[in-house]
């Protein structure tokens, strides 16, 4: 088991996981994140929020400046790199492709670029001025699906002849590059941080619902927050270690933390 001693990175889903799934607090993680920061053990944030909504959080929370994964692993931002690398398509090319196929085969669903953010936060829970950030996407849209799952089928699989996959999450459906995802991203993350220092670095990974399967998968320890989604999220028997959590949200991210890292 790892130990805060350790050349140790934390990388976390935020909503339903860090963040609360229905208030967005942090609060029962805070003496975890605390000790974190008092070991110099980087918390990176692995989400499918927008970079302009992790920044914010990031200084909120006490890790400005550390790298972040944003849109579902479309986009890897290592710290002390800027801009961020958009992995694959950009949203107005993702947008564009969506628009063709509603318009071409009739799809009827509505993406974070066709409404305001008003309805944004409705969806959300977000006030107007955080809806607004979330609608900054630089690699993948957001939606609300309005048809059968057979539709949806469809939806993808015209997509995936234009590059491109859906993902579900928490609330939503995401479009992103095929090929993109938060494992995809947390590899290259960690080749990073192995490149930069030579020291092989262990990952504990914290997620909560089917669009955290490959960052699950992507790191050493895994832990499967109890969530609200209805797709299970299972992980491949390779992974050997994995903990469910018997608390949702920030305490069973805790309560994650606290089965891995039982010396702390």
């Amino acid at each position: 088991m790892p130990s805060l001693e350790d050349p140790l990175v934390v990388i976390t889903d935020l909503d339903g996981s860090l963040l609360d799934h229905h208030t967005y607090s942090w609060q029962p993680a805070v003496p975890w994140l605390e000790k974190l920061k008092a070991n110099n053990i980087p918390v990176v944030f692995c989400s499918s929020k927008t970079a302009a909504e992790i920044v914010p959080l990031q200084n909120s929370l006490g890790f400005p400046g550390a790298s972040f994964i944003a849109e579902n692993g479309a986009l890897l931002q290592l710290d002390g790199e800027s801009p961020g690398k958009i992995m694959g398509k950009d949203y107005a090319a993702i947008r564009a492709a969506m628009l063709r196929l509603r318009e071409e085969k009739g799809f009827k669903f509505f993406g974070f670029g066709d409404v305001d953010e008003k309805l944004v936060g409705e969806w959300t829970g977000l006030a107007a001025q955080d809806a607004l950030l979330a609608q900054r996407r630089e690699a993948s849209e957001a939606f609300i699906w309005r048809e059968s799952d057979e539709r949806l089928r469809e939806f993808a699989d015209c997509l995936a002849a234009a590059a491109l996959a859906v993902t579900q999450g928490g609330r939503f459906y995401h479009v992103m590059s095929a090929g993109s995802s938060k494992g995809a991203a947390v590899r290259q993350l960690l080749a990073h941080y192995r490149r930069r220092d030579g020291r092989q670095w262990q990952s504990i990974g914290l997620g909560d619902g089917p669009n955290d399967i490959s960052l699950l998968e992507a790191v050493d320890y895994a832990v499967i927050i109890r969530g609200y989604s209805k797709t299970p999220v299972n992980v491949s028997p390779q992974q050997r270690y994995v903990y469910r959590t018997k608390a949702y949200g920030p305490e069973g991210w805790s309560e994650g933390m606290d089965h891995f890292i039982t010396s702390a």
